[in-house]
């Protein structure tokens, strides 16, 4: 799930750059939803929660850690 994770995959061109985390976090919300109401068609809920549970601890603390990274930045600009 970690961005650099993701771009550390073998590239042939360098113009390719990697998404930013907040692209990352929106993807991942795309996927959830999708697989969500998928899981409601086909009454498979619960196999859904179970599998979506630490993605979502996950997603959470990546965007609190985005969070916190931009704080800093505001502050070290700010004063």
């Amino acid at each position: 799930l970690h961005s650099h994770v993701c771009c550390s995959t073998i590239h042939n061109s360098q113009d390719i750059e990697c998404p930013s985390i907040d692209e990352w976090i929106n993807k991942l919300w795309y996927i959830y939803t999708m697989e969500y109401y998928s899981a409601i068609m086909k009454n498979t809920i619960m196999a859904f929660a179970g599998k979506w549970m630490k993605l979502e601890n996950i997603m959470l603390s990546e965007i609190s850690q985005s969070q916190k990274t931009r704080g800093r930045i505001i502050l070290l600009i700010s004063g």
